[in-house]
C-alpha cells in the first residue's frame, strides 16, 4: 500500500506495534484500520464492537495499544478499559472521544486511560498518539487533548465542596514549573526547551513528578494539576 498519512515509523526488532480497534460502528474500525495498516510499523491485531468482546479477545490475543471507543453497548469503554489497565501486563489504551459526555471522559481517566483522541483526529494525530503511547508515554500535548482538558475542567476540578488534594510538601519549585508545563500540553523536548535543560533533565523532573504526586502516569499527573489549582482550565484557552 502506498504510503499516504506521513512518515512511517520504525518497527522494532519484536515486529509492528500491535493495535485492537475497539468500536461499535464497523465504518468507524474500517477507517481506522486502513489509517494505521498503511504504517510498516503498526498493525491492527485485534477488532472488538464493545467492551465485552474485546476482553474476550484480548485474553486470547494480546496487543501493545488498544483503540477504545467510550460510548458502546454491553460494556463501555470506562469499564472495559478500568479491567484492562488492572491486568498485570496491561495494553496502553487511548480513548476515542467526543465532546458528548464529560463525564465519560473524567471516568475513563480514572480508569487508566493513557491518552485520548478526537474521532475526527487527523491520520498523523492518531499515528502519532499510538506511538507516543507504545513508548511509554501519555498522549497529553496533542491539541486534541489539550481542548478535552479546557472542555472538561471544571468537572476535573469537582465541586467547591470537595476538598481538593494539595501538593506535596517535597515537590521541588523546579519539579512544579514541570508539572505546570505538562498541564499546559508541553512535550519533554519543549520542557527541555523551555527551562534550557537536557530532555534526560526533564525525564528526571517528569519520574520525580510522578512519584510525589501519586501518580501513575503523565495524564493522572495533568489531572493531580488541576484538582489541585496548579492549573485552571482558562489558562489554556486559546491553546
Amino acid at each position: 500500500m502506498s504510503e499516504t498519512f506521513g512518515e512511517r515509523g520504525t518497527a522494532g526488532a519484536e515486529g509492528p506495534i500491535r493495535i485492537a480497534l475497539v468500536d461499535d460502528q464497523q465504518l468507524v474500525r474500517a477507517g481506522f484500520r486502513m489509517v494505521i495498516d498503511s504504517q510498516s510499523d503498526l498493525q491492527v491485531a485485534v477488532e472488538a464492537s464493545d467492551g465485552e468482546q474485546a476482553l474476550r479477545e484480548l485474553a486470547r490475543t494480546p496487543v501493545d495499544v488498544v483503540l477504545m471507543d467510550v460510548q458502546m453497548p454491553n460494556m463501555d469503554g470506562i469499564e472495559a478499559t478500568r479491567r484492562l489497565t488492572a491486568l498485570e501486563s496491561a495494553p496502553k489504551v487511548v480513548v476515542l472521544t467526543t465532546f458528548d459526555n464529560d463525564e465519560y471522559v473524567v471516568g475513563a481517566i480514572s480508569a487508566g486511560a493513557s491518552g485520548f483522541l478526537l474521532k475526527d483526529a487527523q491520520p498523523e494525530e492518531l499515528l502519532g498518539a499510538l506511538r507516543t503511547v507504545y513508548r511509554g508515554d501519555a498522549v497529553i500535548a496533542a491539541r486534541s487533548t489539550r481542548r478535552l482538558l479546557q472542555h472538561v475542567g471544571p468537572l476535573l476540578t469537582g465541586s467547591s465542596a470537595v476538598v481538593r488534594p494539595q501538593l506535596p510538601d517535597d515537590l521541588t519549585p523546579r519539579e512544579s514549573e514541570v508539572l505546570e508545563a505538562m498541564a499546559h500540553g508541553l512535550s519533554n523536548a519543549e520542557i527541555a526547551q523551555k527551562f534550557f535543560v537536557s530532555e534526560a533533565t526533564v525525564k528526571t523532573h517528569v519520574g520525580r513528578v510522578l512519584s510525589k504526586t501519586g501518580s501513575r502516569d503523565r495524564v493522572q499527573a495533568v489531572v493531580f494539576a488541576y484538582q489541585t489549582g496548579l492549573v485552571q482550565p482558562e489558562d489554556l484557552l486559546g491553546g
